[in-house]
């Protein structure tokens, strides 16, 4: 039996403005990503394979969990976050609706930018809103039909779409899920019948002290 295991990379650079500078990990997305190892290993934990997308951050995570498994890394296009800034952009550009700084106007901003997105609205995106879901759909098919268990570190944007694919969630309720997940929060999925079965959403049990709370991020 296969089983699915959806890491959300640590967190990045949360001061960045383009994708380029938001690709890397912060000291305390470090720290995330080494713990959520250690909590791994002390449970024995060992995976048949680990697949990454290709950004920065999600290797740099990987390389920080440095989990066992049978196989060598593989790094995967389609595991890759849709690249939110490049979109923001363009909405500023063609709509007036510019990407706000605070947490607040970010929750509102979200399930703005992926309406205008799915509808179309954007023009020159790097990828249609289709696309984003059938890679993201074809990454998982490809990674149930693989015996043993599965680690993937990815982005958040990715995972909430795992979980609208899953549940057949609505816009709303999509953009809500991408917006709860945290960094290097841990979510599992097992194949049942033909089709994915969530087991555990958004976990963090490597952060779930007193001592280590203050570790606990969105953004």
């Amino acid at each position: 039996m296969s089983q699915i295991v959806l890491v959300r990379h640590g967190q990045a650079n949360t001061g960045a403005k383009d994708e380029g500078d938001y690709d890397k990990l912060s000291k305390l997305g470090h720290q995330q990503s080494g713990w959520l190892g250690e909590h791994f290993r002390h449970k024995g934990d060992v995976f048949a394979r680990v697949w990454t997308g290709t950004l920065r951050r999600h290797i740099e995570t990987a390389d920080g969990i440095a989990a066992k498994s049978s196989e060598t890394i593989a790094r995967d296009e389609r595991l890759n976050e849709l690249e939110y800034f490049t979109l923001s952009q363009l909405l500023a550009d063609q709509h007036g609706i510019t990407l706000p700084s605070d947490r607040e106007g970010f929750v509102r901003h979200l399930p703005c930018l992926f309406q205008h997105w799915r509808d179309g609205k954007l023009e020159g995106t790097p990828e249609s809103f289709d696309h984003f879901e059938n890679r993201v759909r074809d990454a998982l098919r490809d990674l149930t039909a693989r015996p043993g268990r599965s680690l993937v570190v990815t982005s958040g944007g990715l995972i909430g779409m795992a979980m609208r694919l899953t549940l057949e969630l609505n816009m709303q309720a999509f953009c809500n899920v991408c917006l709860s997940i945290q960094n290097t929060s841990v979510s599992f999925w097992l194949p049942l019948e033909g089709h994915l079965a969530l087991t555990q959403f958004n976990a963090l049990p490597h952060l779930d002290t007193p001592d280590r709370l203050f570790a606990q991020t969105h953004f």
